[in-house]
């Protein structure tokens, strides 16, 4: 049996840290090693415990998580960070990144965003949220890597394979798909695993990112 994530959690904001504790304490796959208001117990925390994973706020009180993100690529190089922030400028999303950050969301992410998200970093994926991704695209175009750039193949989707593109990159569930256009609900994720595949992503963060890289769509 596979042991139980070990994680560290920071949030100033008392009512989001709360139900941040909740999603993840009801989640048997991870157990919660400190539940922190600021940066000073953040790396106390990390300082007293072997974790796995430190979810962090940007803006705390006494500091930034990033300064934590560091403290743990210190101490604990082995264990992983991601970020939830209501923060999505360019120069939080890339320091964030830069000191050791594998995901990026946003704190409107609900609870199956949040602990697939986790699954995502501790599978070595990334996680980011559509506002984020739209930050390292324009990065990457102003560094000549991304559209714009050298030009590079891109993958034939089709049009329907198009069309659910946009949606995923709206946010829409798989029902709202189906709804919008007029498909079958058992459709949808055939559709989406075929963009996934030619996209060369594992889910929908990495596929929005990879399609508007490719300039496939424009977020």
């Amino acid at each position: 049996m596979t042991r139980p994530l070990k994680l560290v959690l920071t949030e100033d904001d008392g009512p989001i840290r709360e139900r941040l504790a909740r999603i993840v304490g009801e989640w048997d796959g991870a157990e919660l090693r400190a539940v922190c208001a600021n940066l000073e117990q953040t790396l106390a925390a990390i300082g007293a415990n072997e974790i796995d994973l430190l979810i962090t706020d940007i803006r705390l009180p006494d500091g930034s998580g990033i300064d934590a993100i560091r403290f743990l690529a210190q101490k604990q190089p082995k264990a992983e960070a991601m970020v939830i922030s209501v923060l999505a400028d360019e120069r939080s999303v890339l320091a964030a990144i830069e000191a050791g950050a594998s995901g990026y969301l946003l704190k409107d992410a609900d609870s199956l965003d949040l602990i697939e998200a986790i699954k995502d970093v501790m599978a070595g994926r990334s996680p980011i949220s559509s506002r984020i991704a739209r930050v390292l695209v324009r990065r990457l175009a102003e560094q000549g890597n991304g559209p714009g750039g050298e030009e590079e193949d891109k993958p034939s989707l089709t049009e329907r394979e198009m069309d659910i593109l946009w949606g995923i990159a709206k946010g829409f569930t798989y029902g709202e798909l189906a709804d919008k256009l007029a498909i079958s609900r058992q459709t949808v994720p055939v559709h989406i695993r075929n963009i996934y595949r030619k996209l060369q992503a594992s889910n929908r963060s990495e596929a929005v990112f990879e399609a508007a890289r490719l300039g496939l769509i424009k977020l």
